[in-house]
C-alpha cells in the first residue's frame, strides 16, 4: 500500500488466532510498526494453522513473554503503545497486568470480544455468527470465511482505533463480534423486497452450474442487466420473469456451455456476472496482496526489544484522558 498513515506508530498485540490478527496485519499494510507479545508456546494458530498464520503475520515483529509468571517486558512494551489489541475473556488482561488500566491514558486499547464487556462465554466465529441472527437463511450450511473474527472483530476494531487515532486522544474500546455481526443484517429486520433474495430465491440472483461442473454468479437485479442477460443466452421470453424463484430454462441454458466460454461470451457486457474462481485462481488477480516478507519466527524479537526498552525505561509521555468506546 503506498499510502502509510500510521507510519510510527506502535502497535502491541496480546491476541490470538484470527481476529487479532487480521486486524493487526490491517494496521500493519496502513503503515503501523507490530510486535506481537506472544505466550512461551506461541500462538496456537502457529501449530494449527501455520499457513494462516504466516499469511496474517508476515511483517510483524515477535516477542515471547509468559504474562502469569513476569509480565514485565509486556508493560513496558505497553508503556510504549500507540494501539493495544487484546482478546482475552473480559477481565483477564487486567488480572494478568496489561489491561487497559495499565496503558498510558494517550493509547488507544481496543478489546475484541466475543460478546462484549462481562459476558464471559466461550465461542468462535460459528457461535457468534449464530447468535446474531445472520445464519438463519442458510442454516446448516456454513459459511466458508469467518465473517465474525474477519469482518464484525478485526474490521470492525480497525475502523475504531483509526477514528480514535484521528482525533489524537486515547480511547478504550470494546468490539463485540456478535453485536457486529448482527448489525451485518440487522437492516434486514423490516423484510427484504422478495423472499429469499440472498439464497436463490430469484433467477436474477443465484449461482448457476456450468458445462464443465463450474459455477457462474449472476447478480442482475436491475431490469437492463437482466435484458442484456437474456439477449446473450438467446432466452428474450425470460425478460419479464426475473424475480421468478426458478426457471429451469434458464439453468438449462447455462449448463449447455462451459464457464470459460460464458465468460467469453458476457466479456464487455452490462449484464453482472462472473465466475466463481477458485483462491488460487483469484490470488493471481491479486498479486500485490501478497506479503513481500515473511512471518517472524516465535520470539525473534524479544532481546531486541529488551534492550531497547532497558535503554531508555521510565521514558513515557502525557495526553489527554482517553475515552470509552463501546461497539
Amino acid at each position: 500500500m503506498s499510502v502509510q498513515p500510521l507510519s510510527g506508530r506502535l502497535v502491541v498485540d496480546f491476541t490470538q488466532l484470527l481476529p487479532g490478527s487480521f486486524a493487526g496485519r490491517e494496521l500493519l499494510r496502513l503503515g503501523a510498526r507490530v510486535v506481537r507479545v506472544e505466550p512461551p508456546g506461541g500462538d496456537p494458530m502457529r501449530h494449527a494453522a501455520p499457513a494462516w498464520h504466516d499469511a496474517l503475520n508476515a511483517g510483524k515483529e515477535s516477542v515471547v513473554c509468559d504474562l502469569k509468571l513476569d509480565p514485565t517486558l509486556a508493560q513496558a512494551l505497553l508503556g510504549r503503545a500507540d494501539v493495544v489489541l487484546e482478546g482475552f475473556r473480559p477481565g483477564v488482561a487486567d488480572r494478568l497486568g496489561v489491561g487497559p488500566s495499565a496503558a498510558p491514558e494517550r493509547t488507544v486499547y481496543c478489546s475484541i470480544t466475543g460478546f462484549g464487556d462481562g459476558d464471559r462465554r466461550a465461542g468462535h466465529d460459528l457461535n457468534y455468527l449464530g447468535w446474531a441472527g445472520v445464519l438463519e437463511d442458510t442454516a446448516p450450511g456454513v459459511p466458508p470465511v469467518q465473517v465474525a473474527d474477519l469482518a464484525a472483530g478485526a474490521l470492525g476494531a480497525v475502523v475504531q482505533i483509526l477514528a480514535a487515532l484521528l482525533t489524537g486522544e486515547g480511547a478504550r474500546i470494546t468490539v463485540s463480534m456478535t453485536h457486529n455481526s448482527h448489525r451485518f443484517g440487522s437492516h434486514r429486520l423490516g423484510g427484504d423486497p422478495v423472499p429469499r433474495l440472498l439464497t436463490g430465491g430469484v433467477a436474477c440472483y443465484r449461482v448457476y452450474a456450468t458445462g464443465d461442473g463450474r459455477w457462474l454468479t449472476v447478480a442482475a437485479l436491475e431490469e437492463k442487466f437482466w435484458r442484456r442477460l437474456c439477449e446473450l443466452v438467446e432466452l428474450p421470453e425470460l425478460v419479464d420473469r426475473r424475480c421468478e424463484s426458478a426457471l429451469p430454462a434458464l439453468e438449462a441454458r447455462l449448463a449447455s456451455r462451459t464457464l470459460s466460454e460464458w465468460l467469453r461470451i458476457f466479456e464487455g457486457e452490462d449484464v453482472c456476472v462472473g465466475p466463481v474462481a477458485t483462491l488460487a485462481e483469484a490470488s493471481r488477480s491479486f498479486e500485490d496482496e501478497r506479503p513481500a516478507v515473511g512471518a517472524p519466527a516465535l520470539g525473534a524479537h524479544t532481546e531486541a526489544w529488551r534492550g531497547e526498552l532497558g535503554r531508555n525505561r521510565g521514558v513515557g509521555r502525557s495526553a489527554p484522558a482517553s475515552r470509552e468506546v463501546h461497539q
